[in-house]
């Protein structure tokens, strides 16, 4: 059933292209319908979890040989770590699946890029061998690449450009990292169950420091984190608002799954020597995210930046497990469960953030927040949802931020507690940022952009609409005008009430997502309690 829910998309994807007398307007319903199938699919797999496996274990494993000679194979299963990941990638790649439903752009083209995206992502977060998981993670580099080039606006192609150049640097060096893991083995293989059970490299430290080294530079790109992160701000804002979703909500989670599921369990020693290293890089990213996102004067540039700042604190975690297993295992499962938790928590409220992001851009062209003024009258849906949203990603209790970023401070503080309270002074700045973003967007007088036709010509602007029709042509400029918005249309409704709904979901009842994540963060802990 696994491997269903990870090909299902792609399988799709290639009926769409294959028959063409699928009409166009139809095949975003497509897409809508087959993640909406994946969405009830995983659902099962969540249900059935707790027969299949009580104690945190490997479920719904399926192998089958591939590359013998090296040991690597086909191997995909999922846990408390890889479940809820792909839970929330499922769901997230159905609300952009609703939100495009009016897509007008190579409508045919966009469906399938984004349904083979979901299945390079969920396989990633399937994979349980080193090479699997390595083609998964470069096609979801391939696979974003074309989103940002071929529907993005601004200097799409340059922002693609440096998108791809970046992270497909990192994942050079994670393979370089991988083949260090596989000559390290006692056994040689790629499977990441034996390679977590018998951790290679155990008897040279400075093979295995070198090793995690490749392994966390190719992961921090990824993530990203400090400072590693100067790809981020420019493909978030030239990318459309579902790629943003996604890139933020799902691919940078690659990054810090790949830390808990490669990194932690495979390089035990050399993570506890260095933990207090990817302590400190996670406390100055969460600093830095948080004081650069303040400053930003567009909406989606800052929204971005929010993400270094969150990513920082799932590290914090992270390294503090290492540290605390040293003394206190207790300590170090909770922030692990923290860790997990903001995971989720960051991809439900920031690829809500980025969909209404969105709005203003196809309301008016434009994330300048000085465009923007009392949206809360004309708009109040948007208005709510934006609230509500951003609430969530400062931490506001009743909400998930709230829950992960408790767990995260709960255990860190006993492990590092000098960087953990550094890193509380983040909350502080985000929940600032956050407030002085609502304040300007939602309050005052209202101010709308309005696209006003002008002649092309010598002194008129390069600017890419997105709509297709003109090939990056300037066919209008922005004025801040008082006269009405359209509030969000149903289909924005059904995109991101339902990520929020979640979020609250979470924070209010998190008894179900903590089932399924506390036995596996307890494993993961106990990785260093020896």
């Amino acid at each position: 059933m696994l491997t269903v829910v990870v090909f299902l998309p792609a399988a799709v994807a290639v009926l769409l292209l294959a028959i063409p007398r699928i009409p166009d307007r139809l095949c975003p319903h497509v897409w809508v319908a087959a993640a909406a199938l994946d969405v009830v699919l995983v659902g099962w797999l969540w249900w059935r979890y707790a027969d299949e496996e009580a104690g945190g274990g490997i479920a719904f494993e399926a192998r089958l040989d591939w590359i013998p000679t090296v040991e690597a194979g086909y191997h995909v299963g999922v846990d408390g770590v890889s479940l809820p990941l792909i839970a929330m990638s499922a769901v997230l790649f159905l609300a952009c699946a609703v939100w495009s439903v009016r897509e007008r752009q190579r409508p045919r083209t966009y469906a399938a890029l984004f349904l083979f995206l979901q299945t390079v992502c969920l396989g990633a977060f399937a994979a349980l061998d080193l090479i699997l998981f390595f083609v998964f993670f470069d096609l979801s580099i391939v696979a974003m690449y074309f989103v940002i080039a071929g529907w993005g606006h601004g200097d799409r192609r340059r922002s693609a450009l440096k998108f791809f150049l970046y992270t497909f640097l990192g994942s050079l060096a994670l393979l370089v990292g991988f083949i260090g893991l596989f000559l390290g083995a006692d056994e040689r293989t790629f499977d990441m169950v034996a390679l977590a059970a018998d951790p290679p490299l155990r008897d040279s430290p400075l093979a295995a420091g070198l090793v995690l080294l490749a392994i966390g530079l190719g992961l921090a790109i990824k993530t990203p984190v400090f400072p590693f992160h100067t790809w981020l701000p420019d493909a978030h804002t030239d990318a459309p608002a579902p790629g943003s979703a996604i890139l933020a909500g799902v691919l940078l989670k690659l990054g810090t799954y790949g830390f808990a599921r490669i990194a932690m369990p495979m390089l035990p020693e050399a993570w506890e020597r260095w933990a207090m290293v990817v302590v400190i890089v996670g406390v100055v990213s969460a600093i830095w995210g948080a004081l650069v996102a303040l400053a930003q004067t567009d909406a989606k540039r800052m929204i971005a930046y929010t993400s270094v700042n969150h990513m920082g604190y799932v590290l914090l975690a992270l390294g503090a497990v290492g540290l605390a297993g040293q003394a206190d295992t207790d300590a170090g499962a909770v922030a692990a469960v923290g860790a997990i938790v903001q995971m989720v928590s960051h991809g439900l409220l920031t690829g809500a953030l980025f969909l209404l992001s969105g709005v203003l851009w196809t309301r008016g062209r434009t994330h300048e927040f000085s465009q923007w003024g009392g949206l809360a009258r004309p708009a109040p849906v948007f208005a709510a949802c934006l609230a509500v949203a951003a609430f969530g990603a400062l931490g506001l209790p009743g909400l998930s931020g709230f829950i992960a970023e408790f767990q995260i401070f709960a255990g860190a503080i006993q492990a590092a507690p000098v960087p953990a309270i550094i890193a509380v002074s983040g909350i502080v700045i985000t929940a600032g940022l956050f407030l002085l973003a609502l304040q300007r967007l939602l309050t005052g007088d209202t101010a709308i952009p309005a696209r006003v036709p002008v002649r092309a010509g010598a002194g008129a602007r390069r600017f890419d609409d997105g709509d297709g029709d003109d090939g990056g042509e300037d066919r209008g400029r922005s004025e801040n005008r008082t006269g009405p918005m359209p509030d969000l249309s149903r289909w924005e409704v059904g995109a991101v009430v339902p990520l929020l709904a979640l979020s609250v979901l979470i924070g209010v009842a998190p008894r179900a997502l903590l089932n399924v994540v506390e036995p596996a963060a307890t494993t993961l802990a106990s990785v260093f309690g020896g």
